[in-house]
Formats: structure tokens, C-alpha cells, sequence
């Protein structure tokens, strides 16, 4: 595998860290296709929860623009074909992996990195991470779903905010505002984010991937539509061992063990 990213197996859960830090872990094709393999592989090999994080003193700085220099190419670059080939399916597989993946912003998050965060299903930041929308820096949109995610959890009024002007959001604010779960203190950051993607790996990843698919459906869902998949959920959560080691574990009054299935 590519040394852009680097992976480490701790058991029902991975840890994959975005690694060219002298680039302040900004996108190249190379990375792009080292990170969608990774995800794919702790897919396929089952795992129960991702932690994704940022070597160096920044999280992703976005697209390294150096590979997208008009004054370096025949002509204009087609960025569709950029975010058609390499943005789109990473925030498609992130958000169809059935068990919870979890980011640790470490330092700055800029442009495709701010939004490669917000994929995530929870986002802990450094107290001293930004997020920032650089992209209108030079005269382009949010991609990576920052124009999907941004007014779902901010509202209109200050996705707009962030995306015209590129404002720094500093993490606590970030927390403040609802776009992320948590502001941590700098030393304690990959401690906490470590601990909660054990915590989560080792639980009932069943009914946690089931309920990120309803929470991520509820934007597009009717009520009633919506009220019918929770009804389909519950069915297969009732009938899998987490639930019954789940009740047997509450009745007991035990620590439960669960497994995922």
C-alpha cells in the first residue's frame, strides 16, 4: 500500500492516518486511491469502526493544487472529472459503511479536508483545529458534500457565511454551531478519539450502523416513509444476539458483550 496513508489494526477497528505532512496531508491521485482502499479493505474485512486522522500538524488541507496548475496544463482542468472520479465515491463509501467512522482533526481542515471531516458520522477536533471553506480563495465551490452537509447542519445562513467568505471556524465554535460532536484539548485529542473507537468497535454495530442509515435517510424521507424504515430496522435489530445480549446484559445487571451480529 502507498505510504500517503498509513493503516493500523487494532483488532474490531482500524486506524487510518492521512500521511504527507510536509503537504499538510492535501489530496493527490495517489492518497486518494490509498484512503478509498483502506476503507474498502477494513469493509471487507469486517471491522467494526474506522478512526481516520491527519499525521503532522494539520488534518487535510484539500486538493494539492499543485496537480491542478492551469498554468501548467494545455488547457482549463476539468475538476467534474476530479470530484466525479476521486471526491464523490470517498464520501459515498463513508457514508454507506454500515459501522461508525470516527475523525480526529488534528490541525487544520481546509477546503475537501473540512468536508472529508463532516462525511465522518462524528468529528472530534483539537482545540486548535480549524475548519475552513477555502474553496471561494479560488473562485470554486464546496465539494466533497460541504454544500450538502454545510446547511443540513449549520442552516442557509452561515453555510453561506462560511462558503463566501472562507472564514476560519475555530473547533470550538465548530462544537458550538452543531458541526461537529466535540472540541478536545490538543494533547488530549487522539487519547479521547482512540477511546470512543474502542468503545463504539466493541458495541452493538448492528443497530449503530442501522441508526446511521435512518439518521442519514432522514433528510430526504417523509415522516411516514421514515416512521416505516425505523419499523424495518427495529425488526432486524429484535432479532439479532446484540438485542438479546443487550436485555440479558440490563437484566443481569452486567457489562454486555456484543459482537455486531
Amino acid at each position: 500500500m502507498s505510504d500517503t496513508v498509513l493503516v493500523g489494526d487494532n483488532g474490531p477497528w482500524v486506524e487510518i492516518t492521512l500521511n504527507r505532512p510536509d503537504k499538510l496531508n492535501s489530496f493527490n491521485d495517489e492518497m486518494h486511491l490509498a484512503l478509498r482502499a483502506a476503507i474498502e479493505k477494513a469493509r471487507d474485512d469486517k471491522k467494526r469502526a474506522i478512526l481516520l486522522t491527519g499525521a503532522g500538524r494539520g488534518f487535510c488541507a484539500g486538493q494539492d493544487l499543485g496537480d491542478r496548475d492551469p498554468s501548467k496544463m494545455d488547457g482549463p482542468p476539468d475538476l467534474s472529472q476530479t470530484v466525479r472520479t476521486y471526491y464523490a465515491p470517498l464520501v459515498r463509501l463513508i457514508r454507506s459503511l454500515e459501522f461508525p467512522v470516527i475523525c480526529a482533526v488534528n490541525g487544520v481542515a481546509a477546503g475537501a479536508g473540512a468536508n472529508l471531516a463532516l462525511a465522518c458520522d462524528l468529528v472530534l477536533a483539537a482545540e486548535s483545529a480549524r475548519f475552513i471553506q477555502s474553496f471561494s480563495k479560488v473562485g470554486l465551490i464546496p465539494d466533497t458534500g460541504g454544500s450538502w452537509h454545510l446547511p443540513r447542519l449549520l442552516g442557509e445562513a452561515r453555510a453561506k457565511g462560511l462558503a463566501f467568505t472562507a472564514m476560519p471556524l475555530k473547533a470550538q465554535q465548530a462544537e458550538d454551531w452543531g458541526l461537529i460532536w466535540s472540541a478536545v484539548a490538543d494533547d488530549a485529542l487522539m487519547a479521547e478519539a482512540r477511546a470512543l473507537t474502542d468503545q463504539l468497535a466493541n458495541g452493538p454495530t448492528l443497530g449503530l450502523g442501522l441508526s446511521k442509515q435512518c439518521i442519514q435517510a432522514a433528510a430526504k424521507d417523509s415522516l411516514s416513509d421514515h416512521l416505516e424504515m425505523e419499523a424495518d430496522a427495529m425488526k432486524i435489530c429484535g432479532e439479532s444476539t446484540d438485542y438479546a445480549e443487550g436485555v440479558s446484559a440490563f437484566l443481569q445487571k452486567r457489562a454486555p458483550k456484543f459482537t455486531g451480529k
